[in-house]
């Protein structure tokens, strides 16, 4: 049996690798947050939460579309949800009462503790086929609606007595029946267990009646060593039904282990909307399509994990970037730039994981793999400078993209010089785009932004973080053309103002003021 949530044709492969740059997504991306809110303290739930986003990156829009379907089931039945899932965790914990003689070499001992896990599953399968026929018919997903079926069809009264019967019958309670042959020396070979025939007399027949039209022998008390031939010869008889026992027994828990993994990530997704839902966030279920489309557009797209770590709701974005390979983003410091980079990767993700994702609305092309390259902080060792590290993992993710992929740069290239950057990134995002790789760029090198903005190329978008005359940032991305400054004055005044106003009597803030319009603001 299989339970194929997460996939319509195969199972999900908990152990499939993760991709190459994966600690720079957790990092960049905040993943770690996400999981969190999906998994709370439960160890399992969260490495089937991670691996389901980062491993996401590899499905197809149908996939993403199949899980979509079920995860609305989902949130529609999520007390069901959850119960299937107690149930999974409940016949997968209650293993470890019944494991003792799995490992052992004995025949006895693997036949009894495969027998005693068998009966053990099989009441766990009767309350899991119970669930599907009380609540199956609230689902309507391909997913859930296959799985109950297949439960209720496959797991009837009937079959279920009859895996009884046959438990029971291999208790032996009545002796093990054998043949075998003489081989060289009158060695016994070709052991085969064989079935019983009738019932076992009674007391009464075995007195009164006649005797068996077979040989028969009995051992002294004392006889050792005829007690180990016989326990040798029940054992060579029994092996292979302790075998097939035990990889009946296997087959079943590993049912219920896949079917635990993957009602793992609907769980979670339950978990993470509720976070979301107390909150009044928006989520919504993004449209897929294929990565030649070229579609990206969303509204209302906020930073889910910074809507995690905050009270308040987050100010959400939106654009229309349609056939857009590259989007520039530039604007003031502290405007939500870097979050609005974050909100387009995490939308992604979960997009291509199945999820629901940060938006009232999100459209865009599946993509080939997520890359980030964000600004990292001085190396401690001195073994290189910022620029050299910048340049180091430029070059590895060089040798892993592939086109149809989406790259997130985040103030690459601003540890060297205005003019340096702005021929670097013009020659890297130039070679990029020109691969079908889909780019958002936030960055201070205005010559670059300027450039790219007066050339007026039809596949470039440039966002603006909004800033008031006033200097309040809003902590939207609105269309607009790159500025020379960043207004890191307003920075300034906000922490230094009362002091240096009170120590140069008013002419110091304006004295930096005028220095800082005059040149770009890092």
């Amino acid at each position: 049996m299989k339970a194929l949530l997460m996939h319509r044709e195969r199972d999900f492969q908990t152990m499939e690798a993760l991709p190459w740059n994966e600690e720079a997504l957790t990092q960049d991306l905040e993943l770690g947050t996400l999981v969190k809110a999906m998994a709370g303290d439960d160890d399992f739930l969260a490495e089937v939460a991670r691996r389901a986003l980062l491993c996401g990156l590899r499905n197809d829009a149908e996939t993403i579309l199949y899980r979509q379907e079920i995860l609305k089931d989902a949130q529609k039945n999520p007390e069901a949800v959850r119960e299937l899932y107690r149930l999974t965790e409940e016949a997968i914990e209650g293993v470890k009462k019944h494991w003792w003689g799995l490992t052992s070499r004995y025949p006895s001992s693997l036949l009894y503790s495969a027998l005693d896990l068998l009966e053990f599953h099989v009441e766990m399968l009767r309350k899991v086929r119970g669930l599907a026929e009380r609540m199956g018919g609230r689902f309507e997903s391909a997913g859930f609606t296959r799985l109950f079926a297949m439960l209720r069809d496959e797991l009837g009264d009937e079959y279920l007595a009859r895996v009884e019967t046959h438990l029971e019958e291999l208790k032996f309670r009545k002796g093990v029946l054998l043949s075998a042959e003489l081989g060289k020396g009158n060695e016994g070979i070709n052991y085969m267990l064989r079935r019983a025939r009738g019932k076992r007399p009674n007391w009464i027949q075995r007195v009164l009646g006649k005797g068996p039209r077979s040989y028969t022998f009995s051992l002294a008390e004392r006889d050792q060593t005829g007690g180990q031939i016989l326990t040798d010869m029940r054992h060579e008889g029994i092996s292979r039904v302790a075998r097939a026992l035990a990889e009946s027994a296997g087959h079943v828990l590993n049912f219920f282990k896949m079917l635990r993994a993957e009602l793992a990530f609907y769980v979670g997704c339950l978990n993470l909307e509720e976070r979301l839902r107390a909150k009044g966030e928006p989520m919504c279920f993004p449209i897929p399509a294929t990565a030649g489309e070229g579609r990206h557009r969303f509204r209302g797209l906020y930073d889910v994990c910074l809507s995690l770590h905050m009270k308040e709701r987050v100010t959400g974005n939106e654009a229309e970037a349609d056939g857009k390979r590259l989007v520039i983003v530039t604007g003031a410091n502290q405007g939500g730039k870097s979050s609005f980079l974050r909100s387009i990767g995490q939308a992604q993700m979960m997009m291509q994981s199945g999820m629901f994702a940060g938006a009232e609305r999100y459209e865009a092309g599946v993509c080939s793999g997520l890359i980030t390259h964000y600004k990292r902080e001085e190396d401690a060792t001195m073994k290189s400078g910022k620029f050299d590290e910048e340049m180091a993992r430029m070059s590895e993710i060089a040798g892993h993209i592939r086109p149809n992929a989406m790259v997130l740069l985040n103030e690459s290239f601003a540890a060297t010089n205005e003019r340096e950057g702005s021929e670097i990134a013009r020659q890297i995002v130039g070679a990029l785009v020109e691969k079908g790789m889909r780019i958002f760029y936030v960055t201070h090198l205005y010559e670059f932004a300027r450039g790219y903005f007066e050339g007026r190329r039809e596949n470039t978008l440039f966002l603006r973080a909004e800033r008031k005359a006033d200097g309040t940032r809003t902590f939207r991305m609105l269309e607009g053309e790159p500025l020379e400054t960043s207004y890191g004055v307003d920075l300034y005044r906000q922490i230094f103002e009362a002091s240096e106003g009170a120590r140069d009597g008013g002419t110091g803030v304006e004295s930096v003021s005028t220095l800082a319009d005059e040149r770009r603001e890092g």
